[in-house]
C-alpha cells in the first residue's frame, strides 16, 4: 500500500501567515504541520510515501523532511502545478500508485487516539473499495456528510447539505483500493473546475463499495485551514501532550512504535538535537 499527502494548495484562508511558505509547514504548536499527516501514514504502516507540493514550496517540503529515511520511509516529491482538486492527486501519482491501494490524507488535517494504529488497521484491511474517516460533529452543514447504515456502509454523501442525513463529516483520510486512478482520470471537471473528491467517493458510493470509519469518542480529528482552527488544533495538541506521555503527530514516535526504526537508531540520529522538542522525543522512547 502506498501513501498520498497532499499539501499543493496556497492557503489563502490563512493569508498573509502563509504568503511565505506553504501553510503545510507552518507550526502547530511544536512541530510543523506536515509532521501530522506524516504521522498517520507511518501508523498505518506505509513506507513508500509522495508528498504532493505546489512549485514554490517543493524545496521547503524537501528541506524539511528530506527523503523521509531518519523516520524509516521513503519519501518521493511531486507538483501540481494547476489547482485541479483533491482527485486530482491520483492522476499527478499514477505511475507512483502502480495499481497498488493507496491511502490519501489531507496536510492540514491531524488525527490523535490512543487506538489510532488499530483503526488504520482496520481500514488498511479493506481490500476493495474505498474506506473514508468519518468524525460527528456538531455542525455538518459546514461538511461533506456520509450517511450510514449499521454496518458502516456509506449510503448518501451530500456536501455541505442545509438538511443533513447524519452528523458525520467525511474527514480528509482516504484510502482505496488500486482502482482509484481509473476512475479519478474520467472524472469531468465540477463547476469550480476542479476534480472533486466527493465525486470520486461517490462512484464508490455507486459501485455499492464505500465503507466508513467511524471515529468514535477518545479519537480527535483537526482541520487546520482557518485561523480558529489553527489556533485551536495548536491549544488541542499541547494540552494532549502536557498532560499525557504521549506525542501528537510525532514521525518519529510512530516510526518506533511501528517497527521502522529502533529507538536505538532515532536516538543515534537525534543526539545533536537540543530543543524541547526532541527532549520529549528521547523521553517517548524510554518509555517503549
Amino acid at each position: 500500500m502506498k501513501g498520498i499527502i497532499l499539501a499543493a494548495g496556497k492557503g489563502t484562508r490563512l493569508y498573509p501567515i502563509s504568503y511565505p511558505i506553504s501553510k503545510i509547514l507552518l507550526p502547530v504548536y511544536n512541530k510543523p504541520m506536515i509532521y501530522y499527516p506524516l504521522s498517520t501514514l507511518i501508523l498505518a504502516g506505509i513506507k513508500e510515501i509522495m508528498i504532493i507540493t505546489n512549485k514554490d514550496d517543493q524545496e521547503n517540503f524537501k528541506k524539511t523532511l528530506g527523503d523521509g529515511s531518519r523516520f524509516g520511509v521513503n519519501i518521493t516529491y511531486e507538483v501540481q502545478y494547476e489547482q485541479r482538486g483533491i482527485a486530482d492527486a491520483f492522476i499527478i501519482a499514477e505511475d507512483f500508485i502502480a495499481n497498488e491501494r493507496v491511502v490519501l490524507i489531507l496536510g492540514d488535517n491531524i488525527y490523535h487516539g490512543a487506538c489510532m494504529r488499530n483503526l488504520l488497521g482496520k481500514a488498511a484491511r479493506n481490500k476493495e473499495g474505498c474506506t473514508v474517516f468519518v468524525y460527528e460533529v456538531p455542525d455538518p452543514e459546514r461538511f461533506g456528510v456520509a450517511e450510514l447504515d449499521p454496518q458502516n456502509n456509506v449510503i448518501s454523501l451530500e456536501e455541505k447539505p442545509s438538511s443533513p442525513k447524519s452528523n458525520y463529516a467525511v474527514t480528509g483520510l482516504y484510502f482505496y483500493d488500486s482502482n482509484v486512478c481509473g476512475f479519478a482520470k474520467k472524472l469531468e471537471p465540477s463547476a469550480r473546475g476542479e476534480l472533486e473528491i466527493t465525486d470520486l467517493n461517490k462512484v464508490y458510493l455507486s459501485n455499492g463499495n464505500l465503507k466508513a470509519c467511524v471515529m468514535e469518542h477518545g479519537y480527535t480529528w483537526l482541520d487546520a485551514g482557518t485561523f480558529e482552527s489553527f489556533r485551536d488544533a495548536a491549544n488541542t495538541v499541547h494540552g494532549i501532550e502536557d498532560r499525557t506521555d504521549r506525542m501528537v503527530g510525532c514521525p518519529e514516535d510512530a516510526a518506533a512504535e511501528v517497527g521502522f526504526m529502533t529507538a536505538a537508531e532515532i536516538r543515534e540520529l537525534i543526539i545533536n538535537e537540543k530543543s524541547e522538542y526532541y527532549d520529549r522525543v528521547r523521553k517517548r522512547l524510554d518509555g517503549l
